[in-house]
């Protein structure tokens, strides 16, 4: 199970931090990312992060402004999102899988129920 929190309404330019703890299984051999979706878009990926912690990757429109994160003791995953523009504003998804790549998007297959973040 997955359970993600830290939505909210931000001016553009502003921070938030959304956070998405993991239960029911070995945190620490999973792969885990952040997927976003705004209302009449596909839901897309946007950052994953490896079973250690050490790679991470990022789609090219939020490089340099979120980092993905994770915490194994707290079997936790953050997102800090800064300098957050308009076109940020979706619901933010975390996900999960077992697979070898953490880098394949198609492969996330155990998902949260979102936190919504908002860009004015």
């Amino acid at each position: 199970q997955l359970v993600e929190s830290g939505g909210g309404s931000v001016q553009a330019g502003g921070s938030l931090r959304v956070s998405c703890v993991a239960s029911g299984y070995t945190y620490s051999s999973y792969c885990m990312a952040w997927f976003r979706q705004a209302p009449g878009k596909e839901r897309e990926g946007v950052a994953t992060i490896s079973r250690a912690g050490g790679s991470t990757i990022y789609i090219d429109s939020v490089k340099g402004r979120f980092t993905i994160s994770r915490d194994s003791a707290k079997n936790t995953v953050y997102l800090e999102m800064y300098g957050l523009e308009p076109g940020d504003t979706a619901m933010y998804y975390c996900a999960a899988h077992s697979g070898a790549l953490c880098s394949d998007w198609t492969r996330y297959n155990t998902w949260g129920q979102g936190t919504q973040v908002t860009v004015s």
